[in-house]
């Protein structure tokens, strides 16, 4: 092994290229800022934001109708909205350099519907499995718990089946995530067909995605496992960019693979998990923003990481601004645009790396 390589499994990088990251960092701050404020801002009811503040700042008191659409509704909604972008991206970016591959996605190989699946069970089968007293003491937290747990089976079994010998095969990872993603989605059929009304009115946002349902309650019961998820996830920085050497490799560095391996594994769980508990399924973000961030910045994940949390926080709640006032005061399902927008650049990352095999 060359002392260069040593270098770049370590995460050294040329000054030029850690100064382009930071830049890039502060522009995507400011880019999140600019979307928050805009997310508050921007709505079917005629509420103005900058009026509020104002009335604010001169210690005038908002009327109800101001403080029920800006604290209750779009509020929480934007915080949500923040905190699930930067989940899904973080957990593409994360799952992404695990398997070696830019084209693993919580959504595409089957971690999303093990989540989606785990949430739906808790919705349907939760009362009747679980003592009422247990279901009083968990309360808000039942959902994202279940989604986590379900998302953290898939992941498990996502990556026993496709590794054998300490090597990954991205064909099987695949193949495989397809298999789990439609077994989910068929025992979620069964779950959704066995509910009742008020079980199905709770299920109807799972299907494309959405933020409608954003409320402190639900937000205060997933925050703090995407927060830990996306605070734990740049601690795996070395640990991944080592790995991109391959096991053994990084095994010779120093690198406790397993270690990270499991760490990333309950990473991917509990951020893909709560956002899918209070989100739905929501696709692309997780694929799309960490090969568009290494594109702008290189692969170091001690940069891709923040950055992927930074950019797709921004990208989803842009995504909700459009669903919410592309037809006001009707929304689109929020998995509806994120469709739009990801496949197109999915096709093109297809061919991009289909060209460079050519090559």
């Amino acid at each position: 092994m060359t002392l260069a390589t040593f270098d770049r499994s370590a995460g050294a990088v040329p000054q030029d290229r850690v100064a382009a990251a930071r830049r890039l960092s502060l522009w995507l701050a400011l880019l999140l800022a600019c979307v928050m404020a805009a997310s508050l801002a921007i709505g079917a009811a005629g509420t103005n934001l900058w009026s509020a503040l104002l009335s604010l700042a001169r210690g005038e008191a908002l009327s109800v109708v101001d403080r029920t659409i800006l604290w209750d509704i779009r509020l929480p909604r934007t915080l949500m909205g923040a905190l699930v972008g930067a989940a899904l991206a973080v957990s593409g970016a994360v799952m992404q350099g695990l398997f070696r591959n830019p084209l693993a996605d919580p959504g595409i190989v089957g971690v999303s519907a093990g989540a989606g699946l785990g949430a739906i069970a808790a919705i349907v089968l939760g009362a009747s499995l679980l003592p009422a007293a247990v279901m009083a003491a968990l309360g808000a937290y039942l959902v994202p718990l279940a989604a986590f747990a379900g998302g953290w089976l898939s992941t498990i079994v996502l990556y026993r089946v496709s590794t054998r010998g300490g090597r990954t095969s991205v064909a099987t990872m695949l193949l495989a995530g397809i298999a789990l993603g439609a077994l989910a989605g068929a025992v979620s059929g069964l779950l959704v067909y066995a509910a009742d009304d008020q079980q199905l009115r709770d299920l109807t946002f799972w299907g494309l995605g959405s933020l409608a349902g954003a409320t402190w309650a639900k937000l205060l019961a997933a925050a703090p496992i995407i927060a830990l998820a996306l605070v734990g996830a740049p601690l795996l920085a070395r640990g991944l960019n080592a790995l991109a050497l391959g096991e053994a490799a990084a095994g010779h560095l120093g690198i406790a693979v397993e270690r990270v391996k499991t760490l990333a594994i309950l990473a991917v769980a509990g951020a893909t998990g709560a956002a899918v508990a209070v989100s739905g399924g929501i696709g692309f973000i997780g694929i799309v923003v960490p090969h568009l961030l290494r594109l702008a910045s290189g692969p170091d994940h001690r940069a891709l990481l923040p950055n992927a949390a930074l950019l797709g926080a921004s990208l989803l709640l842009g995504a909700d601004l459009v669903s919410r006032t592309v037809i006001s005061p009707a929304e689109l399902p929020i998995g509806i645009v994120t469709a739009i927008l990801g496949a197109p650049v999915f096709l093109w990352i297809l061919l991009r790396r289909r060209m460079v095999v050519d090559l």
